[in-house]
């Protein structure tokens, strides 16, 4: 691995993006879009949001780091867009920090809207004071060797990773809320879009028969699932 700093060259159009956008507004949108995927694309348990109140989507900005030799993670600013969100393949190590409430300041200024790292962080403290919107698998106080090397490199960005147990290509969608993680594959996220609004749609009509005192029979045989 070496420093590879690539633009990204798909992203989802702007409609799609808002209807996902939309979709944050609904109860448990991960686990709805998960739903439509057949289960597919949710990343493992472990990732956990640091803020309470956690809900992004975005195209994802993709960074790869080397194990037992991982760096700070700045190179991914220098093509980082508004509204992307960056994914971190940190091979799930989590004794070494790669992201703190620095990185985190810097990415509001380009108006990154979360993160998701497969590692871990630190000063959450401060992370939480900014309100930004992160995933990791641990917390640690210890650093990466950057600011001791002057060392940025071995780096990948805008590559295809593997994120806590998911493929993630750059331009995919990536949504997070209190629950969890999904990635939704580019090339299917009108077809998924158009299948969440229709399960969130259904499961609001779901609440109302409830409401009304309909039985488990009954709204199975209208809706066909809980």
């Amino acid at each position: 691995m070496r420093k590879i700093i690539l633009k990204r060259t798909a992203t989802p159009s702007p409609e799609i993006l808002q209807g996902f956008k939309d979709l944050l507004k609904i109860y448990s949108p991960s686990c709805v879009v998960a739903d439509c995927q057949e289960r597919a694309g949710v990343m493992r348990a472990y990732m956990k949001p640091i803020t309470r109140e956690t809900r992004f989507v975005g195209p994802a900005l993709t960074v790869r780091l080397e194990p037992g030799n991982q760096v700070d993670c700045l190179d991914a600013l220098s093509v980082a867009e508004a509204g992307d969100v960056i994914v971190v393949d940190a091979a799930g190590e989590t004794e070494t920090s790669i992201w703190g409430g620095l990185m985190a300041g810097l990415c509001q200024m380009k108006g990154v809207v979360g993160a998701v790292v497969d590692g871990s962080i630190r000063d959450i403290d401060e992370v939480r004071d900014l309100g930004f919107q992160i995933f990791s698998k641990g917390i640690v106080p210890r650093s990466t060797h950057s600011p001791y090397s002057g060392r940025t490199d071995p780096i990948e960005v805008n590559v295809p990773i593997q994120c806590a147990g998911v493929l993630v290509n750059p331009g995919d969608l990536v949504l997070g809320d209190e629950i969890g993680v999904v990635v939704i594959p580019l090339e299917q996220a009108a077809d998924i879009l158009k299948k969440a609004q229709m399960q969130a749609e259904n499961e609001e009509k779901t609440r109302a028969r409830i409401r009304e005192g309909k039985t488990v029979e009954q709204i199975l045989a209208e809706f066909g699932r809980m």
